[in-house]
């Protein structure tokens, strides 16, 4: 059975949430991969590192938001918002057991940017569905 087909109700079997995810991770790893390149290879300095990296996850919760407004077909504001969350919570759990780094005022703020830019690509995505 395909996985992608639609259950008697007319609901597509999988989580909009989680292909979103799944997609902003692939998104951020690409990303990061290719700004480590230009870090080595170019004449670009270490501390623009940090806006590297708020540009990369950006970038990468909105196309996540996107991708999983085009995939619930509504509420992609929801659905974005809470893939935003999610994503945010991975970042954080990795950067906690991996660097031991605090719980602070950043992360929430983190939370916060994860959910608007997640909630703005989802509402793009469902909005192209149409």
């Amino acid at each position: 059975m395909n996985p992608m087909k639609s259950v008697s109700s007319g609901v597509k079997v999988g989580s909009p949430v989680l292909r979103g995810l799944m997609v902003s991770l692939v998104c951020m790893a690409a990303a990061t991969v290719v700004a480590s390149l230009l870090i080595k290879f170019t004449g670009m300095k270490e501390g623009s590192v940090t806006t590297s990296v708020y540009i990369i996850h950006s970038v990468s919760l909105f196309i996540g938001g996107w991708a999983t407004g085009l995939r619930s077909g509504r509420k992609g504001w929801y659905y974005g918002g809470m893939m935003g969350i999610l994503y945010s919570v991975v970042v954080i759990l990795v950067g906690f057991l991996s660097y031991d780094a605090a719980f602070t005022s950043y992360t929430l703020i983190l939370l916060a940017l994860s959910f608007a830019a997640g909630a703005l690509g989802g509402m793009i995505g469902v909005n192209m569905r149409k």
